[in-house]
Parts: C-alpha cells; sequence; structure tokens
C-alpha cells in the first residue's frame, strides 16, 4: 500500500513533508544527486535586497556532534535570485516547491525582498529573524517579541498572498513567546529552530577557530533541543498552525520524532552537507519506518 505522506504548509501542499533547509541547497550542485521535485519543498539559500559578500573565513568548524559556521549569509541579492535562468527559475523548472528565506538589516530590507517576492514564482517565504551570523538583522529581531512582531505586520503588507512563515531563533528563554507574537502579527506559520550560538578556540593560537569568534551550532547535538522547542511550540500555539521543524535531523527516525512532537514537515540541513543525497534518503527511512 502506498502512503499519502503530503502536507499542507498554510494552503501549499507538499508532496511531501521532507524540505531542504536554507543554505544547505544548491541547484547548481544539489541536483547532480537529486530531482528537485523529489523533496516536499526546496528552502533556498537567503536572499537579501542586494549582493551580500558574508563573513571571512575561517566560517565553517566541526565540533562533537555536529558543526559551527558562520558564513553570514552571503548571497547575490534579489534581483540575480528572480532574473531569468538564475535559482529560481531553475527549480521551478524543475517542478519544485520554492521557499525562499528571506533576510536583512534592518526592517526597511526585509519589507523589499517580501515586496519584491510578492509576484515572483516562490510558493512561501521564510522571515529568518534567527541568524546569529550578521553583526545587523537576524536574530537581532527574533528574540524580542514586539520587535518580532512588528516585522512580521511591515511585511505581511507587502508580501501579497504569499504564505509568510517565521523562522524562530533557539537564542531566547522561552521560545513560545516569539512563536505567538508573530502569529498574532500575522505570520502563517513558524519553522524552527535555527542554529544554537556556539564557539571552539584553536590550542595551539589560543584564538577562536571562527573569524568571527562564536558562530552557529547546527547537527545532531541540538536534535534534542529542536524536539523540545517544536514540543512546546505545538502547545502553546495549538493545532492549526503549521510548523516545518528542523535541528539535527540525520534519519529518518529523527524526522519522525519532530513529527510525533508537533511538526508537520521536516528541513534537513547539516545531512546533507555530510552526505549530498541526506533528504532524499531520510524520506525513503520515514517511509519504511512508517510502514
Amino acid at each position: 500500500m502506498t502512503r499519502d505522506l503530503f502536507a499542507d504548509i498554510a494552503g501549499i501542499r507538499l508532496k511531501n513533508p521532507i524540505v531542504a533547509a536554507s543554505g544547505t541547497y544548491s541547484y547548481a550542485e544539489s541536483s547532480l544527486y537529486y530531482d528537485a521535485a523529489a523533496l516536499g519543498c526546496i528552502t533556498t539559500k537567503s536572499v537579501s535586497p542586494g549582493p551580500w559578500i558574508g563573513n571571512d573565513a575561517p566560517v565553517i568548524a566541526e565540533t562533537y556532534g555536529g558543526m559551527l559556521n558562520a558564513i553570514g549569509l552571503a548571497n547575490s541579492g534579489l534581483a540575480v535570485y528572480t532574473a531569468p535562468g538564475g535559482e529560481l527559475a531553475l527549480l521551478k523548472a524543475a517542478g519544485a516547491t520554492v521557499c525562499a528565506n528571506v533576510v536583512g538589516r534592518t526592517a526597511e530590507d526585509y519589507a523589499e525582498v517580501c515586496a519584491g517576492l510578492a509576484d515572483s514564482a516562490v510558493d512561501l517565504l521564510e522571515l529568518n529573524i534567527s541568524c546569529p551570523n550578521v553583526k545587523c538583522g537576524g536574530m537581532s529581531f527574533g528574540t524580542a517579541p514586539k520587535v518580532a512582531a512588528a516585522l512580521v505586520r511591515e511585511c505581511k503588507k507587502v508580501a501579497g498572498a504569499k504564505p509568510l512563515l517565521v523562522k524562530l531563533t533557539p537564542n531566547v528563554t522561552d521560545i513560545t513567546e516569539i512563536a505567538l507574537a508573530v502569529l498574532d502579527a500575522g505570520a502563517d506559520g513558524l519553522t524552527l529552530i535555527n542554529t544554537l550560538k556556539g564557539m571552539r578556540i584553536d590550542l595551539k593560537t589560543k584564538k577562536p577557530v571562527l573569524s568571527t569568534g562564536i558562530g552557529g551550532l547546527s547537527g545532531p547535538a541540538i536534535h534534542p533541543v529542536a524536539v523540545r522547542m517544536v514540543w512546546e511550540t505545538r502547545q502553546a500555539v495549538g493545532d492549526a498552525v503549521p510548523i516545518i521543524g528542523m535541528g539535527g535531523v540525520m534519519t529518518g527516525a529523527d524526522a519522525y520524532e519532530l513529527m510525533l512532537a508537533g511538526a508537520n514537515a521536516v528541513a534537513v540541513g547539516t545531512a546533507a552537507l555530510i552526505d549530498p543525497c541526506a533528504p532524499v534518503r531520510i524520506l525513503k527511512e520515514l517511509e519504511a519506518y512508517l510502514k
């Protein structure tokens, strides 16, 4: 018997609940390993109003049970993203459902990107208010309920009919406060969690391994934190709010655990940097696990 694993995220039907997490999928590279349309959704790398260079190297460091990154949301900007023949066009031509990860240094930046994507082929918008690797914007919008809510209101005004998801940071005392605030402001759904703040020091140089000192911890080490926060958020927001859960998903069993905690769909990130085929492998494992 074939099981229908579709997921409904704010009115957008995903053929299955596995999503490629932002920053870990590139059409030019990932399409060499699997068809983009095989997944429920592809969340593309962050989109800012103009090009962002990102942070100086080194920006990646391995650690126990995961990795630290301080890439700094490097991207080519809105115009390149939406250009004919660009990442978005290639993904849509391949039949993929696409979620754009929206970033900015100011509220005006976020609103500009949302407005620029309102009439695009993007299916979903993911407002990234949770990245710890940029000096301005990012997580600074996601740690205060009133600030996060104000940003969501501004973006909803210009996003047109595009469903607006908000990506939440785990670097807060109570993630449910932020979740409830952004939903009250008009968010259509939530994605969680982003990376935890972490640091490594080189024992020879006695200096931080990353150029920025502090980076974002991802991978299996944070999975129990993600399960807890998805569970807490689901209890707080009720059953009707769509949640895409993420954080250290390495196997189909990990994905199922997040779904049991309350996620409607599950994003795979760090695992794909180790094994480019991880998202489709995890989908197959989830199907087998359910059977």
